[in-house]
């Protein structure tokens, strides 16, 4: 039996059920499971305006996006009132916020929280602390199906 070592956190483009989990004990919650939003476009507008993909009553018409872009990352725009639970800018688009599974999302009164299944989310390559951290870390070889 070999022992296998993992080295990268590499998933398919857009794998691990990339989903939006609304907060149990939010002002609106009504006592039931979590409701859940699977993202599974490239883009989701969310806002109260008919036609956004995510429509949530008392929001502004377009009130924030999320973007899955080419680096295989889900980046949150936000255009109206929002708390978010960290500020992790997006390398090189200016005013997004890329999404970690845990990552917490206050838009009115709609909590929410990211989620992604861990093999495919990218905060943390090579196991974490174990490669290193910030301006050490090493990067990841690329993706297989990703183009240049």
């Amino acid at each position: 039996m070999t022992e296998e070592h993992p080295t990268t956190t590499h998933a398919g483009f857009g794998e691990g059920n990339p989903k939006l989990i609304f907060v149990v004990g939010s002002d609106n919650w009504d006592g039931e499971p979590a409701r859940e939003f699977p993202i599974t476009t490239d883009l989701v507008r969310i806002g109260s305006a008919p036609g956004t993909d995510l429509q949530l009553e008392g929001l502004d018409p377009a009130h924030a996006e999320i973007r899955h872009d080419d680096d295989d990352e889900y980046v949150l725009f936000v255009f109206g009132d929002a708390q978010l639970s960290s500020e992790h800018e997006s390398g090189g688009v200016e005013g997004g916020h890329v999404l970690r599974t845990g990552s917490r999302i206050s838009l009115g009164d709609w909590g929410m929280s990211f989620s992604r299944d861990e093999f495919a989310d990218h905060g943390r390559p090579f196991g974490g602390r174990q490669g290193g951290e910030g301006e050490h870390q090493r990067r990841q070889p690329p993706r297989e199906d990703a183009e240049d």
